[in-house]
């Protein structure tokens, strides 16, 4: 007697460029290296132009196109909204979904202020009381290496966490002829690289540790306030045309973003994230030191855990080196061989597996709507307090902020 198939959880997915190509190719592949209760349907994706759409639908595997995002909540064949759109689109998209009744799963950062962010998590939370569910994509928990950590930290083998160190280094806007695009558009995008790389590192600390920060010291820089409108751009980075008839607009966002902070538990942290730090290409790295251990990780070497075990004994001690590829460690077990490394793309299979599972059960996937409001307000805390010449900043202090009360910094404000 053969298994029966699961049930389908049809899809549909807003935006197809960066994220919206990862996420594809997690919803192609997580039914087919993990035993899920439903398998995943590519029904449909939106996009405003109909022929790119449409190309990137048959390139991705995506069985229909619309080309307004409504189209798709509106649809009986649709069960979970899927947003990879700029952050100025996230609010509406997914307060309008969960309304309809659709699961969301939502890019990161939630949205472009507190206030949007505070909406969101208000449709999430009474969604779920029908057992409609939503998720924010922070897929770098995802990454086994920092999965590990999280267990590690979570058995006491650091004892007493005491700092945090987090740092998000890129340098694709390092060339100052880099082409003006939504992501240097506060409008759009909300904020520079605070939001987009930034928040990555707020949630992987305070995922790790177990522990929220509460109060942040901070520092924005814009390097480069001009750039040219339009040139030659893939991916992040590209070339703009030089020169002195070239069009030129206005940057309103940050380059590189530091802030000191202090966690609910005790422990103070120092954070960073640039995309001007030529050389290092994607350098999450974060490390927490404790009581009794230490643990790093860096991105850019993915698929190892730095460990210090302090109850080593003396002449015995110093970091080990974990190549976290053995069947016991987090999500290793469901792909290859022991030594055989995964790559930037698993750690979105490994949130669209485990979404799928917590949608099968009937509970609350994370990090849920609530889990990034909280990296919302530390966003807008540290951008309070470099409007403020880096006044220390409760986090707390903007939980009932306004739209933009709390991200009110203007290309000006930015030094």
């Amino acid at each position: 007697m053969t298994k029966a198939e699961p049930a389908p959880l049809r899809i549909g997915m807003v935006g197809y460029a960066f994220m919206g190509a990862a996420h594809s190719h997690a919803w192609r592949t997580a039914h087919r290296f993990f035993d899920l209760p439903l398998t995943p349907q590519l029904t449909a994706v939106a996009g405003r132009n109909a022929a790119a759409v449409e190309e990137a639908a048959a390139r991705m595997g995506w069985a229909s196109t619309e080309t307004d995002w409504r189209a798709l909540i509106e649809r009986d064949d649709i069960d979970l909204i899927d947003i990879c759109s700029p952050g100025n689109t996230h609010a509406e998209i997914a307060v309008a979904a969960l309304r309809a009744g659709k699961h969301v799963l939502c890019e990161k950062p939630l949205a472009n202020t507190v206030a949007e962010a505070e909406e969101m998590a208000a449709a999430a939370q009474e969604a779920a009381c029908n057992g409609v569910f939503a998720m924010c994509g922070y897929s770098y928990r995802r990454t086994p290496a920092l999965a590990l950590a999280k267990r590690m930290v979570d058995d006491g083998r650091l004892g007493k966490i005491r700092q945090v160190r987090a740092q998000y280094l890129q340098d694709w806007l390092s060339d100052e002829n880099a082409p003006l695009t939504w992501r240097l558009d506060r409008e759009v995008s909300g904020s520079g690289a605070l939001g987009d790389i930034g928040a990555h590192i707020i949630d992987a600390a305070q995922f790790v540790t177990g522990q929220q920060i509460t109060g942040v010291s901070a520092l924005l820089e814009t390097f480069t306030r001009r750039r040219p409108v339009g040139g030659d751009f893939v991916g992040l980075g590209g070339h703009g045309a030089a020169g002195e008839d070239q069009p030129m607009g206005d940057v309103s966002v940050d380059d590189a973003a530091i802030f000191t902070a202090r966690f609910d538990g005790g422990p103070i942290g120092v954070f960073e994230a640039t995309r001007a730090a030529l050389g290092r290409k994607n350098a999450m790295r974060l490390e927490v030191n404790g009581s009794q251990g230490s643990l790093a990780f860096d991105f850019e070497d993915m698929n190892f855990l730095q460990f210090y075990d302090g109850t080593d004994r003396p002449g015995e001690q110093g970091f080990h080196r974990i190549m976290v590829t053995e069947p016991e460690h987090p999500y290793v077990g469901n792909w290859w061989p022991t030594g055989h490394g995964l790559g930037y793309e698993h750690g979105f299979t490994h949130q669209a597996a485990d979404l799928v599972a917590a949608l099968a059960a009937g509970t609350q996937p994370a990090p849920s709507f609530a889990d990034a409001l909280q990296v919302q307000r530390v966003l807008a805390a540290v951008e309070e307090s470099a409007a403020d010449d880096s006044r220390w900043t409760p986090v707390d202090a903007t939980a009932h902020s306004s739209a933009g009360a709390a991200l009110k910094t203007t290309t000006e404000e930015i030094r």
